[in-house]
């Protein structure tokens, strides 16, 4: 089985957590710091957005059609990236572990 997000959700794989500190010891498993970075494995197409339109003020309470734009994902497949530690949602797909997190709360691309 595979998944494949909606919108702008992202599924990432998480970079494992570091063994070792700065100075070489040996950091046990319960102590280890889960990494905010991982490598995208699959994207969605993108989500849409209300587009504003600036002069345009209604004096009736009632909410007027809003126009909506697609925003496609920019992230793609292999990208290695850096995620807002609080946003990332857990899960786990034949026993591999993974991480969801919206392109928003993207913070940034690693060099390869």
């Amino acid at each position: 089985m595979s998944i494949t997000p909606l919108q702008d959700w992202v599924v990432v794989e998480q970079d494992p957590a570091e063994e070792f500190s700065i100075g070489g010891l040996i950091i046990p498993g319960s102590a280890q710091k889960k990494q905010e970075q991982g490598r995208v494995v699959s994207v969605g197409k993108g989500k849409y957005v209300e587009e504003k339109q600036p002069g345009k003020k209604s004096k009736s309470k009632t909410k007027a059609k809003a126009n909506k734009k697609f925003v496609p994902t920019t992230l793609q497949v292999g990208n290695h990236i850096l995620y807002e530690k609080w946003s990332a949602h857990e899960i786990e797909v034949d026993g591999v572990d993974y991480i969801l997190v919206r392109e928003e709360d993207v913070l940034g691309l690693l060099d390869q």
